[in-house]
């Protein structure tokens, strides 16, 4: 009700309806580019789920330092090396990065994503950032959550 739709009384929400209304309200009318910045095990499988189901956010590169990864195409995604970030941000007008690389790159990596042009950083290290007002920044700290998990399902 908050986003202006409703249902109809007792027969629920038409889930397909409710999804393209969401999608109008969260996404942008160009659709905008996302990268993801440290291509090991938890970047290839994010973009592997990511990759096709939000038809305006679209993963157009992954960047690593690692040279077995970097000029392939990993999980459908072309891996650049990190030393190209500002060039490639910039000539796929990418605006969202999700970050993760291991905790000792994490500062100095978020640092070069800004730098670049990055707006928005899902942080999925273990390494609290700060970032400058003009930056959107999400942190997702996965132990910390299976942490709540444990206590609560060892409460009950």
């Amino acid at each position: 009700m908050l986003i202006g739709y409703s249902s109809v009384q007792k027969k629920g929400y038409d889930v397909k309806e409710l999804i393209a209304t969401i999608g109008v309200i969260i996404d942008s009318d160009q659709g905008q580019n996302v990268a993801v910045i440290g291509i090991g095990n938890l970047g290839q499988a994010i973009t592997s789920y990511f990759k096709g189901k939000r038809s305006k956010l679209n993963i157009v590169a992954s960047f690593d330092n690692d040279p077995r990864k970097v000029n392939r195409l990993i999980s459908g995604v072309q891996c650049y090396h990190i030393d190209q970030l500002e060039n490639i941000v910039k000539e796929h007008n990418i605006n969202i990065a999700l970050l993760t690389v291991p905790p000792d790159f994490a500062w100095s990596t978020a640092n070069a994503a800004i730098k670049s042009g990055i707006k928005g950083l899902l942080n999925f290290t273990t390494v609290p950032l700060n970032v400058p007002p003009n930056i959107y920044l999400e942190e997702y700290d996965m132990i910390t959550s299976i942490e709540k998990l444990a206590y609560f399902v060892k409460e009950r």
